[in-house]
This record gives structure tokens, C-alpha cells and sequence, in this order.
């Protein structure tokens, strides 16, 4: 029986909450196929990346707030990275029918989220895939990979020869934050768990155990650092900020309390908060860094589509080292 949400005409299928009520539950809905306008297209979806803002949107913060007032109306589609191929184009579009893309949705611009076979993005969200590239990986790349560049070069700014300090080193973006110091010419110091310190040594990194004690205080001896980014959140800024070297940055990744959110606001305003939003010009040395065997992805596990409500609850947990990625 087709959807209620269905008129008539071209449908896609997303797991979809009916409207923003607490603990609605997501279930594959069809809904239309949007025909796209100038600088659109249309994307037949192949790899979907799960990351932690995907369940944040829907069940509290500030970013469920904003996708609630200026997101497009329910049904709800959370989700933003996305990997596949271009099914269809409007007028100005720099790719082709047939070019295999990786980008991310933008609920900003009343787009729904990529858990869906289908999404209709902007030119300037997606960048083109080199041959060969591996779907799945690309899939896992957009709002990882762009936070982690964002976070060590245009945020960062870290230039080689420099030290910098990652906190939650062995999770999904961490990872690749100490690739792309290492890709810059730096060397990393890794905080994370026992069970992951060889993880973190595999990738370059000096590796610090927050079991064995205040991380903070151990890192100290690897310091002064030009940069500690925070990939976990709970950390003092303060602390982190008297570990830097002069000119140093203390960066956030989407700090969930307010008081993180603040920390920024706090002189010498060396702290600064970061949510990377997927766009070409992001996406194209992120996807270069991949392409070259300089940055790797590590993948935790594929899911169904279908699964989409078990890989957020897997996401939540927050034990994951690796990427989980979504297949429709």
C-alpha cells in the first residue's frame, strides 16, 4: 500500500520517524522523489556513514532544536553522510549522470537526511569520487573526515614540525585526526583505553591510557602542544588551554553542554568549537588524503538500511573503533 505521504509520482524510501515525538520510532516510509532544481541533483545511494549527530538530532541539544525549527517538516529523516551515484541533474551542475559522489545533506536548507536510498543535495555538497574508490569507505567519510581536516588545518592551523594533543584518539573521528596530523607533518599524542593504545600507536600516535590516570597530567611531558583537540567532550578547557604552547588552540568537537559550548567565549579565545558540514571544497582534500593511502578508514561494520535504529543504538554506546556504515 503506498504511504500516506505519498501523492503520486517518481518515490523514494527512507527509514523515517512520523513526526518529533520522544521515542518515535524510525521505519522505512516512501516518500517523493523531489525533481531537481538549478545546481541540484538527485543521488541513488549506496554506502550511508552513521555518525553520533545522527541520533543527537533526534533525541536532545541544540541541534535537534534547529533541525525542528528549520529543517523540512516530518516525516524525519536523520542521516547526512551519504556515498553513490548521480541519477539526475538541474541546470549549472558541475557533475554528470553517472559520476559517483560522496557528500553530505544539509538540514539548513530543508533537505532531508541521507538514511534513504535517495537524496537530493546541492553541486557544492558533493565531491567527485577518483575510479576505484572504495563506496563503503567513501560512505564513512563526509562529517569524520571533514571534522577531523577542519579540525587540524582550518581551525587548527597546525603546521609541521608542530605537537598535538588528541583526546578520544581511537574513536571514529579521533582516528582520523591523528592521521591528519601526521598528514601535516606533525606528531600526535593519543589519549584512549587500554584495550586501545596498540590501535593508537598503529596510526603514529604517542599513546596515553586515561585508565592509569588524569591523561591531562601524563600529557604534560609530551607538551607544550600547538594543538588539543577534544574528540569526546567532558575535558576542562581550562586544563587543555594550559597545555598549549604560545599561539597555541584548544579545539571542540560539537561540545554538548553549554559550558563546553562556552569555552570558546572564555579569553584568550583560544578554544573553538567544531561540527564539519560536508561541502565540495572540504570534501575534495579529505577524499585526496584517502585516495593517496596517506589517511585510512577503518570500518566497524555494514548494516541494512533496514538496521538503521540498531546502528544508532551501537553508535550511542560510544565503544566503537571503527565506522558503521549503512547499505540500502
Amino acid at each position: 500500500m503506498r504511504s500516506p505521504f505519498v501523492a503520486g509520482g517518481p518515490v523514494m524510501r527512507a527509514m523515517a520517524q512520523r513526526s518529533w515525538a520522544q521515542g518515535e520510532p524510525l521505519v522505512m516510509t516512501e516518500l517523493p522523489t523531489p525533481t531537481p532544481r538549478a545546481g541540484e541533483l538527485v543521488v541513488e545511494v549506496q554506502a550511508i556513514g552513521v555518525n553520533p549527530v545522527d541520533w543527537k538530532m533526534r533525541s536532545r541539544g541544540p541541534l535537534r532544536l534547529a533541525a525542528r525549527l528549520i529543517g523540512p517538516p516530518p516525516p524525519v529523516v536523520v542521516g547526512i553522510d551519504f556515498a553513490g551515484v548521480v541519477t539526475a541533474v538541474g541546470a549549472g551542475t558541475r557533475v554528470r549522470v553517472g559520476d559517483r559522489v560522496v557528500g553530505g545533506t544539509n538540514f539548513a536548507r530543508k533537505q532531508r537526511g541521507s538514511q534513504a536510498d535517495t537524496v537530493v543535495v546541492r553541486d557544492d555538497q558533493v565531491a567527485t569520487l577518483p575510479e576505484g574508490f572504495d563506496i563503503v569507505v567513501a560512505g564513512a567519510l563526509p562529517v569524520a573526515g571533514v571534522t577531523a581536516s577542519m579540525c587540524v588545518g582550518e581551525v587548527g592551523r597546525l603546521q609541521a614540525g608542530q605537537r598535538a594533543l588528541v583526546l578520544g584518539a581511537s574513536g571514529g573521528v579521533g582516528q582520523l585526526v591523528v592521521q591528519f596530523v601526521r598528514h601535516a607533518g606533525g606528531s600526535a599524542v593519543g589519549v584512549c583505553s587500554t584495550r586501545n593504545l596498540e590501535l593508537v600507536r598503529s596510526l603514529g600516535a604517542t599513546a596515553i591510557d586515561y585508565t592509569q590516570g588524569d591523561p591531562l597530567v601524563e600529557a604534560r611531558a609530551h607538551g607544550p602542544f600547538h594543538l588539543v583537540i577534544d574528540c569526546v567532550g567532558g575535558y576542562s578547557g581550562t586544563a587543555c588551554r594550559r597545555l598549549l604552547a604560545r599561539g597555541g588552540r584548544h579545539v571542540m568537537i560539537a561540545g554538548e553542554t553549554v559550558g563546553e559550548a562556552l569555552n570558546g567565549l572564555v579569553p584568550p579565545f583560544t578554544s573553538k568549537l567544531v561540527l564539519g558540514r560536508p561541502t565540495r571544497a572540504r570534501l575534495e582534500p579529505v577524499v585526496a588524503a584517502v585516495a593517496s593511502g596517506a589517511v585510512k578508514v577503518r570500518i566497524e561494520a555494514t548494516m541494512p538500511l533496514t538496521q538503521a535504529e540498531a546502528a544508532l543504538a551501537r553508535s550511542r554506546e560510544g565503544r566503537l573503533t571503527g565506522k558503521l556504515v549503512l547499505l540500502p
